[in-house]
C-alpha cells in the first residue's frame, strides 16, 4: 500500500481544495446576506457557486481516472497529473471569481490532466485485457 501514498495524498489534498472552495462560497453567502438555499442575486456569489459546483462535477471523472492510472500505469505520473489537475482547478476557481473570461486557462490545464489520466488508464487497461 505504501506505493500509493502519493496518489492518496493528492486525493486528500483534492478534498481540502473542494472544502476550501465550499468555504469561499459560504463566506460569500454571509457577506452578501444571500443565505442558502438562495444562490442568485450577487454576481460574485453566483460565480463562486458555479466554479465550486463545476469542480465537484469533475470529481467523478478525475478520481477514478487517477487511481486506475496509478494501478495500471504509474503511481508517480498519476500523482503528478493529479497535482496538475488540482492546480488547474485552483487557477480555474480564482480566475472565475475575478472574471468569468479568466477561467479558461485553468479549465484547459485541468481538462488536459483529466483526459491524460482517463485515456491513459483506459488505453492501458484495454492493452492489458487484449
Amino acid at each position: 500500500m505504501e506505493r500509493y501514498y502519493p496518489v492518496a495524498i493528492v486525493t486528500l489534498v483534492g478534498g481540502l481544495v473542494v472544502f476550501g472552495m465550499a468555504l469561499t462560497v459560504s463566506r460569500l453567502h454571509a457577506k452578501t446576506r444571500i443565505l442558502a438555499p438562495l444562490m442568485t442575486g450577487d454576481p460574485h456569489l453566483e460565480r463562486a457557486v458555479r466554479a465550486h459546483l463545476n469542480t465537484v462535477e469533475w470529481i467523478p471523472v478525475f478520481l477514478p481516472s487517477m487511481w486506475l492510472f496509478a494501478i495500471y500505469w504509474s503511481v508517480a505520473w498519476a500523482a503528478a497529473l493529479g497535482t496538475l489537475w488540482l492546480l488547474g482547478r485552483i487557477i480555474y476557481f480564482v480566475g472565475y471569481l475575478s472574471d468569468p473570461g479568466k477561467r479558461f486557462p485553468g479549465f484547459f490545464i485541468q481538462s488536459a490532466a483529466a483526459f491524460a489520466l482517463l485515456l491513459g488508464a483506459l488505453g492501458r487497461i484495454i492493452y492489458l485485457a487484449v
